[in-house]
């Protein structure tokens, strides 16, 4: 039960208070974060800021609601169009619920559309196919499964829910959740408005369904959803309604504070994000109304990373459930920050960053009063019993599956398979090829979700930079300014840089070059240097790798691209690339770059003369370089120019799609994006290995209007708006993304 001593209790005043600004919302922040304070030190946990590692399990994206804002619904035709199924099957549950568990992940989150057998006869068609009465009876089914065959517990998401149904998931879910959203019945009743044709979004319905689940005795997470058009009246009301029902029954473990922010291609596309200054007064007007004891959740991946540390400044926390595998399928242009990111921005506003459980610990301790026996055991497993919070280690048992069952196991826990299975796989045809893509493919929507990134570059070729330049196709650094310059105005987020400088040519001008940039473009990030590029500036300064690679970073280079070999393989090299590095000189460098905290690109060189061993010696190699370092943020499977070797009997296209997808199944644990190099390959064939697990596009290659030569794949664009219509043939949504796969700070202001 809350203690209500200090909390707001006037409707009225919190009202006022959420339209706080200035000094007055300064004040509100620091009592609001006083309070919270006060709640971590009464229940043992001072300073401690909690999370869930968790799987998202989108088991249908069927609704029969028709939310303005919601980008996660899909109707029959569309999936029909995306080759995507229905419901998602025991199968393709398990793939992602067992990746996860090998991550230490011990939620699983099912999340799914309201009702859709009320709207779609295909749903209630594959429920009677599949022997289920009802969607919740699948929702059942699927929580058991997870549990029973991962150890992961399951937090059932699934929306409106009567008391039987409640029933019928309480002893397979430890904790369920809905968001209220808001109390307002305008935006529920008036034409054009947020909620309007969604029945299961009635205010009183949604109440009714928490105040349910009070009464049941279930763990409950919810929350309110800020900057649907609702008024400050409506958010007020609606920290109250909350308010109320916990005191009735105690049962709220958290209440999330949801900024709104505006999707592409769905009906509210063109409406503001909410307000900064709204959002932080709602988080905090959240706690003084809901008390010290109350667990306030903010998103972290709805936020960008510099304004994380303003979130905990306002009152929360938690931050919910945060995936190390698969994206937010409910916002799919926002990816979760990487959790070494978010325990890092956590400690610096000053607070310590520890996983829980599905159910929170004050739960978990009581499992007599709030845990369905069925699941005693399975919370025991992973609850630390001291503090009910989660266990930090945990034995993933090892389920070894060969033959028939090879292409599932690399699907659900590929470090099972040695080299020899991935060979097998790699080298498949026929129906065993499609089989391969379209696991590998299944593999990607339900970990990286339905969208195709691309960040907005433009390349700038280091080896033609002279002090002096006079031949044909050099340049200067007062070029190198002007072409960084351009870039910017144009709108590009990265510049690559790549090249070893002429040997005639004085090695301080890599540095030179980087400083010239940034003096012009200070917020255009600088993806440059391959490690060739580094060994040069190492070898002829004799200052060694590793202040060659702090000095470059000290400059302003930000990531760096992990090309330089073909294949990681000396004999090879020897073969075709005598002029790259030898393999322990690029590991070394690699590895140096990763230490030093700067990430690098990946990739594979092939068709020539490798062998299948040697290419899945090399994709092995990079995720066990990943993992001990995990600076990788892409994979890059690229075709040798005028190869086509192949590894077997098959077309040019199969060998490719059987890269993709043998990539994809492969590194999917840890290197998560595979970039399709749609400048080796064309339009068309890029279509297919997006199709084949691939997810990004790597960058526009703008040529720009200063100095276009001085670009290595001159010639060769992308424009944003033909990326856009190659992603919406598949069905897919087109994200801009930074260098590191995050979110553009100006694409989401």
């Amino acid at each position: 039960m809350p203690h209500l001593d200090d909390t707001l209790t006037d409707p009225v005043e919190a009202e006022r208070l959420l339209g706080a600004t200035g000094r007055e919302l300064d004040a509100l922040l620091a009592r609001a974060a006083a309070m919270r304070d006060a709640g971590l030190a009464a229940a043992g946990r001072p300073r401690v800021v909690t999370y869930s590692r968790k799987v998202f399990l989108p088991l249908t994206t069927l609704c029969r609601d028709r939310c303005h804002y919601c980008a996660f619904v899909d109707t029959p035709a569309q999936l029909l169009r995306k080759k995507a199924p229905a419901y998602l099957d025991d199968a393709q549950i398990l793939r992602v619920a067992r990746a996860g568990a090998a991550q230490g992940c011990k939620e699983a989150l099912l999340t799914l559309g309201d009702r859709p057998e009320d709207r779609w006869p295909e749903a209630r068609a594959w429920l009677d196919a599949h022997g289920f009465a009802s969607t919740i009876d699948y929702v059942a089914h699927a929580a058991r499964l997870v549990t029973a065959e991962t150890g992961l517990l399951a937090h059932a998401n699934p929306g409106v829910m009567t008391p039987r149904e409640l029933a019928t998931l309480r002893p397979v879910s430890p904790s369920m959740g809905m968001m209220l959203e808001t109390t307002s019945r305008a935006l529920f009743e008036t034409p054009g408005a947020a909620h309007y044709g969604s029945p299961d979004k009635d205010p009183e319905l949604r109440l009714a369904v928490i105040e349910d689940a009070g009464r049941a005795r279930i763990p409950f997470t919810t929350g309110i959803l800020v900057g649907i058009g609702e008024t400050l009246a409506d958010r007020a009301a609606s920290l109250f309604a909350l308010r109320d029902v916990h005191a009735r029954h105690g049962h709220l473990q958290e209440v999330i504070v949801q900024n709104f922010r505006a999707k592409p291609s769905t009906a509210m596309q063109g409406e503001p994000d909410a307000a900064r200054d709204a959002y932080l007064a709602a988080i905090a007007v959240a706690r003084l109304v809901l008390g010290p004891d109350m667990r306030i959740q903010a998103p972290p991946n709805l936020s960008d990373p510099g304004e994380l540390a303003s979130l905990l400044a306002a009152g929360i926390d938690d931050w919910g459930g945060v995936s190390p595998l698969t994206a937010d399928h409910v916002n799919p242009e926002r990816p979760w920050p990487h959790l070494d990111d978010l325990a890092a921005h956590t400690a610096a506003a000053g607070f310590e960053l520890v996983e829980r459980l599905t159910a929170h610990p004050e739960y978990v301790r009581d499992p007599a009063g709030w845990i369905d026996p069925a699941l005693h055991a399975a919370v025991a497993q992973l609850a630390d019993p001291a503090t009910g919070l989660a266990r930090q280690a945990r034995a993933l048992p090892s389920r070894r599956r060969r033959g028939t069952m090879l292409l599932e196991t690399a699907a659900s826990t590929p470090r099972e398979l040695d080299a020899a299975d991935w060979e097998h796989l790699l080298t498949a045809t026929g129906g065993d090829l499609e089989r391969l893509v379209r696991t590998a493919d299944d593999v990607r929507r339900t970990t990286i979700g339905d969208t195709v990134s691309l960040v907005v570059n433009r390349n700038l070729t280091s080896s033609g930079l002279r002090r002096v330049p006079t031949a044909a196709g050099s340049f200067g650094l007062a070029d190198a300014e002007a072409i960084a310059r351009d870039a910017a105005s144009l709108g590009a987020t990265e510049l690559c840089i790549q090249g070893r400088l002429d040997h005639t040519e004085d090695p301080a001008l890599y540095v030179e070059l980087v400083h010239a940039v940034r003096a012009v473009a200070p917020l255009l990030h600088l993806h440059a240097f391959r490690p060739q590029d580094v060994a040069d500036l190492a070898d002829r300064t004799t200052i060694g790798v590793a202040a060659a690679v702090a000095t470059l970073r000290g400059a302003g280079v930000g990531t760096m691209p992990g090309t330089g070999v073909k294949v990681l393989d000396d004999d090879i090299r020897r073969r075709i690339a005598p002029g790259d590095l030898e393999v322990d000189r690029w590991l070394e460098i690699i590895r140096t770059e990763h230490a030093q905290g700067v990430r690098t690109s990946s990739v594979l060189f092939y068709g020539h003369v490798e062998s299948a061993a040697e290419r899945i010696a090399h994709l092995l190699t990079l995720r066990g370089l990943h993992d001990e370092t995990g600076g990788f943020t892409e994979f890059v499977p690229s075709p040798i120019p005028g190869g086509g070797a192949r590894v077997a009997d098959r077309s040019d296209l199969d060998e490719h799609r059987a890269m993709v997808a043998v990539a994809r199944l492969l590194l999917n644990d840890g290197i998560r994006h595979i970039q399709i190099p749609w400048t080796r390959h064309g339009r068309a064939v890029t279509a297919e290995l997006l199709r084949s697990g691939g997810d990004d596009l790597g960058g526009t290659l703008l040529d720009g209007r200063v100095r276009p030569d001085t670009g290595v794949e001159q010639g060769l664009e992308l424009p944003f708006a033909e990326a856009s219509r190659l992603a919406g043939s598949l069905r897919r949504r087109l994200r801009e993304r930074t260098t590191v796969y995050g979110t553009p700070a100006e694409a989401a202001a």
